[in-house]
């Protein structure tokens, strides 16, 4: 922003954005994850460790051939950070967001994977995306693209706790989300996870929390607390990689709170598998 001068921006420019986040994201896991997943190799034997030499290998290969480094391409859910000093002009916003992904997944040959919920009608291009947007400070806006699979998203729960469960009963819940799961969400996992908020917000929250780096801790050292405590007790579960046993079943639990009312403790767990995908870009 110069002077009283409001920035304007096309649309058009977060449809490129969205784009190439997408495009990019379907190629390859976050550095954080890979990082991970090495050190999680490095810690199994047997089936386990041949489970993670074989899922770094197929992420080798995606991105030498070009292809999608998981079959499910995923719902794409867009994170928008939009700066309150920023002035679009163009398309509306999720029109904009909506074609980004619409020409990402033609031509990437990604998976189209969105139907209607009850006639299970294919919608052909993969949108809409699942799009949140978010005021801030400024005149930038960031953009931020989740491919979410729902081998995973199926295994997610929300449950409302009473405020005297409190970090025992956030513990159980989030241990106890990944027991339920099991193999099927294809672990090792990520754990996103939302305490506090409204129904729905906490919800969000743990979507959130997926595109944070994994093996970040929350700035909260209460919270922080909480998901070394949580990791410790899904790793002792002995799930491992695909099911197959071992020390590690999740390589992350990270954990966003917000205030939430005096007679509430919502909880949501939001199950990412190992295929972690997200890119971010500032605009």
């Amino acid at each position: 922003m110069k002077g009283n001068s409001m920035r304007i921006l096309d649309t058009k420019e977060i449809e490129n954005c969205v784009y190439r986040l997408a495009r990019q994201a379907g190629l390859r896991l976050t550095d954080s994850c890979r990082t991970a997943l090495k050190e999680a190799e490095l810690l199994e034997g047997g089936a386990a460790r041949f489970a993670l030499s074989t899922v770094l290998e197929n992420e080798r290969i995606a991105q030498r051939e070009g292809m999608p480094v998981c079959q499910d391409t995923g719902m794409s859910c867009v994170i928008l950070e939009l700066g309150q000093e920023v002035s679009l002009s163009g398309m509306p916003i999720a029109d904009a967001v909506n074609e980004g992904v619409r020409r990402a997944y033609e031509d990437g040959n990604f998976r189209k994977s969105i139907c209607d919920p009850l006639t299970r009608v294919n919608t052909g291009d993969n949108t809409p995306a699942h799009l949140h947007i978010d005021i801030v400070e400024g005149d930038n806006v960031f953009v931020t693209f989740l491919p979410k699979g729902f081998g995973s998203e199926n295994m997610s729960r929300l449950n409302m706790l009473t405020p005297a469960e409190g970090v025992e009963g956030i513990v159980n819940t989030i241990v106890e989300t990944v027991k339920i799961a099991g193999s099927r969400p294809c672990p090792p996992i990520v754990v996103g996870v939302g305490i506090g908020g409204s129904f729905d917000g906490c919800a969000l929250l743990a979507k959130k929390a997926l595109t944070r780096e994994i093996g970040s801790s929350n700035a909260r050292a209460d919270v922080a607390a909480i998901e070394r405590e949580a990791l410790e007790k899904i790793n002792a579960l002995g799930i491992g990689a695909q099911g197959f046993g071992g020390k590690v079943t999740a390589l992350s639990v990270l954990c966003e709170i917000a205030p939430t009312h005096i007679a509430g403790l919502p909880v949501a767990v939001n199950i990412q598998c190992y295929c972690v995908r997200c890119e971010k870009e500032v605009l």
